[in-house]
């Protein structure tokens, strides 16, 4: 079973990984008669696109250097494995990521041109690498995507930020993938003395955490494809269910046209691009699903194919 980050593991994390992460800014949504006061937490301007930078350096950068000998390697859909190939560059070690076969072609590239070892893998064989952490022919040590100690406290930093940034914040909405990323910002903001609710966001492609709050367990789902990628799993990882039931305070779903609409929003205001992920706290928070206050939106990354973002552009929803 996974357990919570201690605010001294997330702040240790923040030391080690200032040179490697940046700090993002925190803005105000520019959008007239919102039902809430909503902020961007710009995730999306890290180097690789997305927050997995900051999980993905703390839990390299923690092992030993004799342990690294052999490399890296990971199992993810892509934004984690760009935060270890990226990392794994830097200290000119090999790094290998072993990919499902339904990984978007964007993320693909982008390891591509980080120099990754890159193995497509089915989707069943990939969801049995990240419940067995780890695959018995690969070399290298193994970083898990979610449920690793250093990995949920360099999720972790995210919450400080905001805690500084913003201490009066109410809610904070995190796309609901593995579950690193909620469940690590609400250990933050709790262990730092915040009273604010952190909720899940989900897709309602595949919403596998609502499905599991009602069940009073972790359930399988339906997983049809989508153009949203990185939350919408077909279940909840059962070591990391007892901290996602106590640590947040329910899940918010947004539709695909909500989240497209969203995407092409932040475009249009801000000038940023958000992937489906990152998109759909916005989404829920402007369909006021999470109510009203002072609203935390972390935008978890921007790794969006240039053939989506033109439909969403052009007005549309794309399907898959």
């Amino acid at each position: 079973m996974a357990t919570p980050p201690t605010l001294e593991d997330i702040r240790s994390a923040r030391e080690r990984i200032s040179g490697i992460a940046l700090r993002t800014p925190l803005i105000p949504l520019n959008r007239e008669n919102a039902p809430a006061d909503i902020y961007l937490k710009m995730e999306n301007l890290q180097a690789i696109g997305s927050f997995k930078i900051r999980p993905a350096a703390n839990a390299i950068l923690s092992v030993p250097t004799e342990e690294l000998q052999n490399g890296v390697y990971t199992a993810s859909s892509g934004n984690m494995a760009q935060g270890v190939a990226y990392t794994a560059r830097r200290l000119g070690i090999p790094a290998t990521v072993l990919l499902p076969d339904t990984a978007p072609e964007v993320k693909v590239a982008a390891l591509e041109h980080l120099g990754a070892d890159i193995k497509k893998i089915s989707f069943n064989e990939w969801w049995r690498v990240i419940l067995d952490h780890g695959h018995p022919d690969e070399q290298g040590h193994f970083i898990h995507p979610v449920a690793d100690p250093r990995v949920l406290a360099g999720d972790g930093t995210i919450g400080l930020e905001i805690l500084e940034d913003l201490p009066d914040v109410n809610t904070v909405l995190a796309p609901y993938g593995g579950g690193g990323l909620s469940c690590s910002i609400a250990a933050a903001l709790r262990a730092a003395g915040s009273a604010a609710r952190v909720l899940a966001a989900e897709s309602e492609h595949a919403a596998p955490f609502l499905a599991s709050l009602e069940a009073g367990k972790p359930v399988d789902i339906p997983y049809p494809k989508s153009f949203v990628s990185g939350i919408g799993n077909g279940s909840v990882l059962e070591e990391m269910w007892p901290l996602a039931s106590e640590l947040l305070q329910g899940s918010v779903v947004a539709g695909l046209d909500e989240i497209a609409d969203a995407i092409r929003l932040m475009f249009e205001r801000h000038r940023v691009i958000a992937e489906g992920a990152g998109a759909a706290p916005v989404a829920a928070a402007l369909a006021g699903r999470a109510g009203c206050g002072k609203i935390v939106c972390v935008i978890s990354g921007g790794n969006l194919g240039v053939e989506h973002l033109q439909e969403i552009l052009e007005g549309k929803t794309p399907r898959a």
